[in-house]
């Protein structure tokens, strides 16, 4: 299984903690915004004591922070060298090899700066190769090497168990509308995300 230094991952945290912090901001700025949030409610000490009148915002930022913590543990019960950004790059990998940076940051809903961190650490950990592009030198192509595959397969194998905990509290007749949620939700948001980049 891979193994290195801690600081092998530093770029990919670095990004990491950048995202969190704009999450934070997002949500000062939905509290300041007394159409969002009502005057009466209030961020709580304990973010798992959430009141009802909770703005969705809020609860979405609140469990979306949670889940990378918890995918985060779950790399780190796989005994992985990884941060879950560099997983998701593989994953993209997996699905289309030969992506440019850019592309592999519009599928992953990313910033190219953030990308070329990861991948710094993703090729000089092997998981990742640059190749230029067979017809136009200046372009710079990603692929994923047979030690990434082997990582992404074995984190699969490894942290199914531990996803399939985390959502175990839905309840069998509710999966679908929780489904068709998320669903909607992805979609939506995506193409809030694609009008705001054309700005």
């Amino acid at each position: 299984m891979p193994s290195g230094e801690p600081s092998r991952t530093q770029p990919a945290e670095a990004a990491e903690a950048q995202a969190q912090a704009h999450a934070q901001a997002d949500a000062q700025a939905h509290a300041a915004a007394p159409c969002a949030v009502p005057e009466s409610w209030d961020w709580p000490h304990n973010v798992e004591q959430f009141p009802e009148d909770a703005p969705l915002q809020a609860l979405m930022l609140t469990a979306t922070r949670l889940m990378g913590a918890y995918g985060q543990c779950t790399v780190q019960a796989a005994g992985l060298k990884i941060s879950l950004a560099g997983l998701g790059v593989l994953r993209v990998l997996l699905d289309t090899d030969g992506l440019k940076s850019s592309e592999v940051a519009d599928r992953g809903w990313s910033s190219p700066g953030t990308v070329t961190a990861v991948v710094n650490t993703l090729v000089r950990d092997g998981f990742v190769e640059r190749r230029p592009d067979e017809t136009d030198r200046r372009v710079v192509r990603l692929y994923i090497t047979e030690q990434g595959r082997a990582v992404v397969t074995y984190y699969v194998t490894q942290a199914a168990p531990k996803w399939r905990q985390a959502f175990d509290f839905v309840d069998k007749a509710d999966e679908a509308v929780v489904r068709t949620f998320f669903v909607q939700m992805i979609s939506h948001l995506g193409q809030l995300v694609r009008e705001e980049r054309r700005r």
